[in-house]
């Protein structure tokens, strides 16, 4: 079998920075050209209904397992809370992940986190932000907002703790500033974005102004692990989202949201051997 040839960006750090820095240029124009309008007014009183709540604990813990980088990565996201939390998305106005956080530098702020650097976990700043931004995709997937960027990364770059797997736990990649999350507020009432942390504990919310008639639901089937023929281990999954009418109970909507075929980023010995097929 002929070797795959590596891409520009992949031949070694130089390379990898002078791509990083291309696409970051990119996205500065097409912003600059775009015709979102985005979200700026924060409050600091939640509306007083809540849409959706969700929340977990920001360190991993493990062998194998950084520990200076997990705390790193809890403050990180502390910091990348505190540019969010509060944030009023108007009917029209779009949330821009990195509009609200800025650079990742360590002038603003960051600490050596976690990092995926060409497949590979690696110290980096600002590392660790892919747990915030998912949280914030779950919100948005428990809610009437339209995702209108999102990035899928692996979701097993860590064991489950206890072998207790949360379905979609992780898996939403954001990278300054060309990997975006973004989603729309396309309702007629205004919908607030409420992040804090408490501890160790994330803590994220959406809250508006009145009831939706509606409610999201995600699930998942065919959870497994499966070694490819390469000897790499990915788990896999099909993770669904279905729109629920709150006055009925009755499942309106049913679709196919991530196919899952994520590689499995630690230590083989940890993957439950219940869950290989």
């Amino acid at each position: 079998m002929a070797k795959k040839k590596k891409l520009f960006c992949e031949i070694n750090p130089l390379t990898y920075a002078i791509s990083l820095q291309k696409e970051i240029l990119k996205r500065h124009v097409k912003n600059l050209l775009g015709k979102e309008r985005y979200a700026s007014r924060r409050e600091k009183e939640h509306l007083p209904v809540v849409v959706f709540s969700t929340g977990g604990n920001m360190i991993k813990r493990g062998p194998g397992i950084d520990e200076r980088l997990q705390q790193n990565k809890a403050d990180n996201i502390r910091l990348a809370c505190s540019k969010i939390d509060g944030l009023v998305l108007e009917p029209g106005e779009t949330f821009s992940f990195w509009r609200q956080v800025g650079k990742t530098s360590k002038r603003n702020g960051f600490s050596e986190g976690r990092v995926l650097v060409n497949g590979r976990l690696v110290a980096g700043v600002g590392g660790g932000l892919c747990n915030l931004a998912n949280t914030l995709n779950l919100l948005a997937l428990h809610s009437p907002l339209t995702i209108t960027e999102m990035h899928h990364h692996s979701d097993a770059l860590a064991p489950d703790p206890d072998n207790k797997h949360v379905p979609y736990s992780a898996g939403t990649s954001v990278n300054y500033n060309f990997i975006d999350l973004r989603f729309r507020n396309d309702t007629d009432r205004p919908i607030q974005i409420c992040t804090w942390c408490e501890g160790d504990n994330l803590n994220a919310a959406l809250c508006t102004t009145e009831e939706f008639p509606y409610t999201y639901r995600l699930t998942e089937e065919d959870h497994h692990f499966h070694q490819e023929s390469d000897g790499r281990y990915f788990r896999n999954s099909l993770i669904y989202r279905e729109t629920i009418d709150k006055a009925t109970g009755q499942v309106l909507n049913r679709e196919l949201n991530w196919k899952n075929h994520s590689e499995v980023m630690f230590d083989y010995a940890l993957i439950p051997k219940d869950q290989i097929k």
